[in-house]
């Protein structure tokens, strides 16, 4: 999307030349590396490095989901690792030559759509957190949460998509239209930003509620609830998950600042801010999200009797706190189940 005209070494009779991504094909006197959109060769081993450490989350995560039957959380992730993968695997391409058009497009697509996929994987998680603590505490019902939060954050890559064909459809020479394009995936990046603070909030007030709650109840007093809540595995993973999330956040800030000057801007062609501040915030929260894996760590999650055998026993009876709260037995069970 570069639009710098080169002129230089040229004879005087030659065309105004515009170097881009479909009339150069490899660094040359007038196809300096400086015209392309980020500016600079991709250091090829950081890249490598990371390519490497998503598709090992991505694997690690399918075979734990699948011995765990954590189905909607792991194939979110490892899907979102997977083109994590693809994006980091094609900047090392672009190493090699930053004019590659084809590893230029998939790394942008793959490093824009992968961490939506993450975030669906988390917001996937505070369904089950809800339902097995407690119901009563949460401002919405535990199924609310997934039917908000996916379809928002599916909504945000869209607006983010079509900013990106307006931004494609402006070519070399409509700026105008090419700024357009840019204000959208703003706009798309942003919204991304509201709905994970959303998130975050309500996740918060559960949680604050639950520890109220929580430290409240007798100490004679043992239900499922309360020795979930009180599992070193439960808080180990609520902290992995709050870790995830707050890298996703910094990830997502930091993509409004770097899309807000444009493309080719100063902060996109400064790879060290990049890697930093969204690759690795990225990676950070798919090893939290893997080595902290729902099946392993919080079985609520998991679809396996063998794995989870509390699940059904709570769903055939009530336990003293939901006794408490006017909770029926079916209904809980209904809610676990979503």
């Amino acid at each position: 999307m570069s639009t710098t005209t080169a002129s230089a070494g040229l004879p005087a009779s030659t065309p105004q030349f515009h170097p881009g991504y479909d009339t150069c094909t490899e660094v040359t006197p007038i196809c300096r590396v400086e015209y392309t959109t980020l500016g600079y060769y991709p250091n090829q081993g950081v890249n490598i490095f990371l390519a490497i450490g998503f598709g090992l989350c991505a694997i690690i995560t399918l075979v734990i989901g699948i011995w765990k039957r954590t189905w909607g959380y792991s194939i979110a992730i490892t899907a979102g690792c997977i083109l994590e993968c693809a994006g980091y695997a094609s900047r090392a391409l672009l190493s090699l030559n930053p004019w590659n058009g084809s590893a230029f497009k998939t790394q942008i697509v793959s490093i824009i759509l992968g961490p939506t996929l993450i975030c669906i994987g988390l917001y996937l998680t505070l369904k089950h957190i809800v339902a097995s603590l407690s119901p009563s505490l949460s401002p919405f019902r535990p199924r609310f949460y997934p039917l908000f939060f996916v379809p928002a954050d599916v909504s945000c890559l869209v607006i983010q998509a079509i900013g990106g064909g307006i931004a494609a459809s402006a070519g070399k020479d409509n700026y105008q239209l090419l700024q357009h394009g840019n204000r959208v995936i703003i706009a798309g990046i942003v919204l991304q930003v509201v709905v994970l603070g959303a998130f975050g909030i309500l996740s918060s007030i559960f949680l604050v509620r639950a520890k109220k709650f929580f430290r409240g109840v007798q100490e004679q007093t043992m239900t499922m609830e309360k020795q979930t809540w009180q599992d070193k595995k439960t808080k180990m993973f609520l902290w992995a998950m709050a870790g995830g999330y707050a890298t996703l956040l910094v990830r997502c800030i930091y993509r409004i600042a770097e899309m807000a000057g444009g493309w080719g801007n100063e902060i996109m062609q400064d790879e060290p801010s990049f890697v930093v501040l969204e690759s690795f915030m990225v990676l950070i929260a798919c090893v939290l999200f893997t080595a902290f894996a729902p099946g392993v760590w919080f079985p609520w999650m998991s679809h396996s009797e063998k794995v989870n055998p509390g699940l059904r026993a709570r769903g055939n009876g009530v336990g003293q706190q939901g006794q408490e709260m006017g909770e029926t037995s079916s209904g809980n069970e209904k809610v676990v189940s979503v």
